[in-house]
């Protein structure tokens, strides 16, 4: 049965109380292992990101490590619904100031933790730049526990989008053999190089018949990239269609859990092995970084009144 919505009251975000001033200092002050944090985002929905988003994390759990997933894609979240979760808090109720972020963390399969986004509510697609800040704020107030954050970026180019997926030391684009897919995921990297100063990406094929067609579509992208964008790209891997992971999807399961030996599975395995062999954190690379005090540099954040 198919997890209803669980919030639909209407609510108005002026009302949250203003995040304090003395909040940048706090956050340059704070040491810790640095969390690696990644952005999983795509130009066109329907990619199967959030899905790419909960078996990564999954299998990243399983092999060891400490992970949390922030659905960012705040007036539309469902990776609760794809996981037949069904939490009593969300991320509005952070930004209302109802809730600290710690209060509505949940726990989902293979004890991924997950920060769930609301669904339905207008409001939260166009947060101010003060809300950004504090909602992030916030957010970083659970890395010490952390090892790995997977954001997983609502679609699309506007700024309430990026701002969050830019927040990240990394990125990854998701995309399909769809032309319409390819398209929107020039697109999206085209704003990460010229708005954002982003200088590279890594890129992860779905949904298809080989890994031959996932390196193809990698190589056309990365042909025009490389001609008409300052922006580096990677080949991460590609994700086989799987007749099990549609029959997951409907059932509210992860195929990492359900079908741990069939083809997209081990396309997550593979994701996850070469995740953990990502160089070493250094200093955030992008103009736009938001997190250890680069929040609160002017201009970090798109503002919106």
């Amino acid at each position: 049965m198919t997890t209803m919505p669980y919030n639909d009251k209407v609510i108005s975000l002026s009302t949250r109380k203003p995040f304090h001033s003395g909040m940048g200092e706090r956050l340059r002050a704070t040491k810790r292992q640095p969390t690696r944090i990644i952005s999983i985002t795509s130009g066109k929905g329907g990619v199967g990101k959030t899905n790419i988003v909960a078996n990564l994390g999954y299998q990243l759990s399983r092999a060891g490590n400490r992970v949390l997933i922030l659905d960012a894609d705040l007036g539309l979240g469902n990776l609760d619904i794809l996981l037949g979760l069904a939490p009593r808090y969300n991320l509005s109720h952070v930004l209302l100031g109802e809730k600290q972020i710690s209060d509505i963390v949940i726990e989902g399969p293979g004890q991924i933790r997950i920060l769930p986004a609301a669904s339905g509510i207008q409001e939260l697609t166009q947060l101010s730049r003060d809300q950004k800040m504090g909602m992030l704020y916030e957010l970083d107030q659970l890395l010490d526990s952390v090892d790995i954050l997977l954001i997983d970026s609502a679609a699309g180019i506007s700024s309430n989008v990026l701002d969050f997926s830019v927040s990240a030391q990394e990125i990854m684009v998701v995309v399909t053999p769809e032309p319409t897919s390819i398209t929107d995921a020039y697109a999206l990297m085209k704003v990460l190089s010229t708005k954002y100063a982003e200088k590279t990406c890594r890129l992860i094929v779905n949904q298809v018949s080989s890994e031959q067609e996932g390196r193809e579509i990698f190589r056309q992208l990365n042909l025009v990239a490389q001609k008409f964008l300052a922006i580096s790209m990677e080949y991460f891997g590609c994700i086989l269609q799987d007749e099990n992971l549609v029959r997951c999807v409907k059932k509210q399961r992860i195929i990492s859990q359900a079908h741990p030996e069939s083809p997209a599975t081990q396309g997550f395995r593979n994701l996850a092995r070469r995740t953990k062999a990502l160089p070493a954190i250094k200093t955030p690379q992008g103009d736009s970084q938001l997190f250890w005090g680069h929040i609160f540099q002017d201009g970090a954040i798109s503002s919106k009144s």
